[in-house]
């Protein structure tokens, strides 16, 4: 087990000098669930306020004395509140701007039926792909005559080497689209990481968020131990959280609803918004299936329809 200290350690992360850029951490979770599937998210910070977002979480998780790993799974009835009150932490980063968060998912009843076709492996990498490519509105991100760089923190990737060094080589190839290009985005083969998420802070805050929308969506709070009348205690603090995390979405998105994409009246918005719940379904995910090379996995993607409203 890590000690707080450990726990709490800044990992290694060095901004440029001179000139913009944006950290991104991303996780998934559950790539089967009952009713939704295919959890991915992400948190972006500026570099100008990445010092500020670092020490500000690692002074919350001392105060609380958390000694492991922030995770979802671990939440319990003894640890609930110390969940909530770092949740409250976060959140109060994110209403502030100094954090965007974007969580997307696939219903189960209209996923693509060609991502179904596919191996599990390698819907795994499109669908992440997506998320990087639509999820915050970076090319809407910049309005500027200078280059910000992307920094992409993915918790350890679950594939063979190979497709992992794949997946990263097509990530660098979004600065060669058009719409990264006009916003004067650039991504570094060195910039693109797989990391341990006990050493980064917002990966385990992201996974708690993402561990409770997965809860919630998959009626997970409804669930009973075999031969049982009553919900066990474990399941009862997880939706008490998943409640409080709701009600901080809430404030940020109002008129937020689990089940839906969040409003958006225009592209730029997805860039715009510090908070954003991506449900893709056939008229939000268009993909074309034919490979552009199949080393690196490449496929086309049609820019995100927006969600009509």
């Amino acid at each position: 087990m890590l000690t707080c200290k450990q726990h709490i350690r800044k990992a290694t992360i060095r901004t440029r000098k001179n000139g913009k850029e944006y950290f991104i951490w991303c996780d998934e979770s559950t790539s089967k669930g009952k009713f939704c599937s295919n959890f991915y998210g992400g948190v972006l910070v500026k570099s100008e306020h990445l010092r500020e977002v670092l020490t500000h979480l690692q002074k919350v998780c001392r105060r609380l004395h958390f000694f492991d790993e922030i995770k979802w799974h671990k939440v319990s009835q003894h640890y609930v509140e110390k969940y909530m009150s770092v949740m409250d932490a976060f959140f109060r980063l994110i209403a502030e701007g100094k954090a965007k968060v974007r969580i997307m998912y696939t219903p189960n009843t209209n996923a693509a039926n060609h991502l179904k076709e596919k191996p599990k492996s390698e819907t795994f990498f499109i669908l992440y792909r997506h998320f990087i490519t639509h999820a915050f509105g970076l090319p809407h991100s910049n309005n500027s005559d200078h280059e910000i760089y992307l920094r992409l923190y993915f918790d350890n990737l679950p594939d063979t080497l190979e497709h992992r060094q794949a997946f990263k080589e097509y990530i660098k190839g979004l600065q060669t689209t058009m719409p990264f290009q006009l916003a004067r985005l650039k991504i570094r083969k060195q910039d693109i990481a797989e990391v341990d998420s006990k050493k980064h802070l917002l990966i385990q805050m992201l996974d708690v968020v993402l561990g409770a929308l997965c809860f919630r969506l998959n009626n997970k709070h409804k669930e009973m131990p075999p031969e049982k009348k009553q919900r066990g205690k474990r399941t009862i603090a997880k939706e008490k959280l998943y409640k409080h995390i709701n009600k901080k979405i809430r404030t940020l998105r109002t008129g937020f609803h689990i089940g839906t994409n969040t409003a958006i009246t225009s592209k730029e918005e997805y860039w715009q918004h510090s908070y954003q719940l991506l449900k893709l379904g056939p008229s939000e995910l268009k993909i074309d299936i034919n490979p552009l090379n199949k080393k690196s996995l490449c496929l086309l993607y049609q820019y995100a329809q927006l969600p009509a409203h």
